[in-house]
């Protein structure tokens, strides 16, 4: 229950399409684009990106919004400050235009600049292709990201958009019909492999986007969906988040067991020889 300082991790920023956004790093070997959840990068979210820099990859974590380090634990800064933190950054989130929050069939303008990102990280770190990993809010983006041939690994934990308000929006993911095909496409032609990560009964999440998952990729898409019961009781919220506050970091845990497989796959595809080289031709 305290803010993490960032050390270990380097410094930087990346511009593209005259945006330039603040990037944390860590680790060495092929790239995982590290995509934090609402209210921002969290102690927790650098300890998944440290997971992920322990297995041989890179972490890298773009700012898209909120404080990095800071603890959004109730206990770490009282209740009235940790409450006025986490409505002004989800003030920034509703406010902005690269995120989209209701809309059906689009995928977040943001996904063009995260592209761009993943193709610079793989140029710079090497290796097969990249990965990426969404949470909440930016879950859905691993799956548009999937559109380019880099991206070799995209994991989606626990994908909030659009918000499930009403049936159309509760059966979508934030990925237009065009990149969803080219995924598809992938899955079929390449072996792609999209993993979803979910708690049964959350609201943010329903069962229906799944199963649309399922529908549109086939055996491309590999679901983890946990039972409530299996959250660590600890966390603050509802169970939602399965790779950082509700994880129980614990050998035969379920969200244990959800981790590894989400680090098996960064293993297989990125370090092990397990998929073919990304052919780097295509735009970000």
């Amino acid at each position: 229950m305290a803010d993490h300082d960032l050390s270990g991790y380097e410094r930087t920023t990346f511009t593209h399409g005259g945006t330039r956004r603040r990037v944390l790093r860590r680790g060495t070997g092929p790239a995982v684009i590290v995509m934090a959840e609402i209210p921002g990068i969290t102690p927790k979210v650098l300890e998944f990106a440290d997971r992920v820099a322990a297995i041989g990859c890179t972490a890298v974590l773009p700012v898209l919004f909120g404080k990095p380090g800071r603890d959004p634990d109730p206990r770490a800064h009282g209740k009235l400050q940790t409450g006025l933190y986490g409505a002004s950054t989800l003030l920034q989130v509703c406010v902005s235009r690269e995120f989209t929050k209701l809309a059906t069939g689009r995928s977040s303008p943001v996904v063009t600049w995260l592209r761009a990102l993943a193709a610079h990280e793989h140029e710079r770190c090497g290796g097969p292709g990249v990965g990426a990993v969404g949470m909440c809010f930016t879950g859905g983006f691993a799956l548009a990201m999937a559109a380019d041939d880099r991206l070799l690994a995209p994991v989606l934990s626990q994908p909030s958009l659009p918000l499930p308000i009403g049936r159309r929006r509760a059966c979508a993911v934030d990925t237009s019909a065009a990149d969803l095909a080219v995924v598809r496409e992938r899955c079929e032609r390449d072996g792609l492999t999209v993993l979803g990560l979910r708690f049964r009964g959350d609201k943010f999440v329903p069962g229906d986007r799944f199963a649309m998952l399922r529908r549109e990729l086939g055996d491309g898409f590999r679901a983890v969906e946990l039972d409530a019961a299996d959250a660590n009781p600890e966390g603050v919220l509802p169970p939602h988040s399965v790779l950082t506050e509700h994880l129980i970091d614990e050998p035969g845990q379920p969200t244990r067991a959800a981790l590894d497989e989400v680090l098996d796959l960064f293993r297989t595809r990125l370090l092990d020889g397990g998929a073919e080289s990304a052919s780097g031709t295509m735009e970000a």
